[in-house]
């Protein structure tokens, strides 16, 4: 579909890159000639990564530990990154959620999604952002939303609430920093299943409902999907593209954002809802 030398010449950061969809998207980046930093905040799973694409593609992959929750350990690693070379793209993946009734939530279980999703988000693209337009230099913000950031989520409020923020700061600095040279675009996914977030979202609770009823096209997405649109909109190709949030999810959102297993969960009792505390929180 791309020519090998796509991303070639640019060098490209992705939060969450060690795990998930932003592992994937880092691969495809890699094979496509990309130079690639990958950033999180488990040091083996970042070294694991590292480890295959550097087998698989031949190239040299660069990682850094960081909480992106924290604005002076953002800032450290992006000047870190800059000391060696300045990006070209930065793809906000780093994410975290999970499925609970929303008035039993803690602030501190809120203010865990809103700082990785919204806040760690918002400080890497002004880090970035910054030097870029300090040195006059083009650069181009992928930003990894979901379809609750444009339509809501029962059950995961904070994560579509946070999402939704992240959708505005897409807009609006596609608006602000687009004279500048820099671009500011989104992909919101539909369902593309990981490990991960698998388990905190799709409990076996929920067996009963998969989540192709759901689908026009009655299957969920492969990853080479979502990395094959999210390299072709950092690329060159792209270029006129600016402020677009671009929804891969099978026609899921046109047949209705709440399917089947939300209306189940609807229906649990303060028993179901304990036990699947259990499962996807921990005790």
């Amino acid at each position: 579909m791309f020519q090998n030398d796509l991303l070639k010449g640019k060098r490209a950061l992705i939060t969450g890159g060690g795990t998930g969809l932003g592992k994937n998207i880092g691969r495809r980046y890699a094979q496509l000639g990309a130079d690639l930093v990958i950033c999180g905040r488990r040091l083996e799973k970042l070294e694991e990564t590292k480890a295959e694409f550097e087998k698989e593609t031949g190239t040299t992959v660069s990682i850094q530990t960081c909480e992106v929750r924290d604005p002076e350990a953002v800032e450290s690693m992006v000047a870190r990154i800059w000391d060696e070379s300045p990006l070209d793209i930065l793809v906000n993946n780093a994410a975290g959620n999970f499925i609970a009734q929303t008035h039993k939530l803690s602030h501190r279980a809120i203010d865990a999604v809103l700082g990785i999703v919204l806040h760690g988000t918002a400080y890497c693209t002004v880090a970035c952002g910054r030097r870029w337009i300090d040195a006059g230099r083009k650069g181009s913000i992928l930003n990894i939303l979901t379809t609750s950031s444009l339509y809501g989520a029962a059950f995961q409020a904070p994560s579509a609430m946070a999402k939704a923020g992240v959708a505005s700061m897409t807009r609006s600095l596609a608006v602000e920093w687009g004279p500048k040279g820099i671009r500011c675009v989104g992909i919101a996914p539909g369902p593309f299943p990981t490990v991960g977030a698998g388990s905190r979202l799709r409990p076996d609770d929920l067996d009963a409902f998969p989540m192709e009823r759901d689908i026009p096209l009655r299957r969920v997405g492969e990853h080479d999907e979502l990395a094959n649109l999210a390299a072709y909109l950092v690329s060159d190709q792209a270029e006129f593209i600016n402020g677009d949030i671009i929804v891969i999810d099978g026609g899921k959102s046109l047949q209705g954002t709440n399917g089947a297993a939300t209306q189940a969960m609807q229906e649990w009792d303060e028993k179901k809802w304990e036990a699947v505390r259990g499962k996807t929180q921990g005790k």
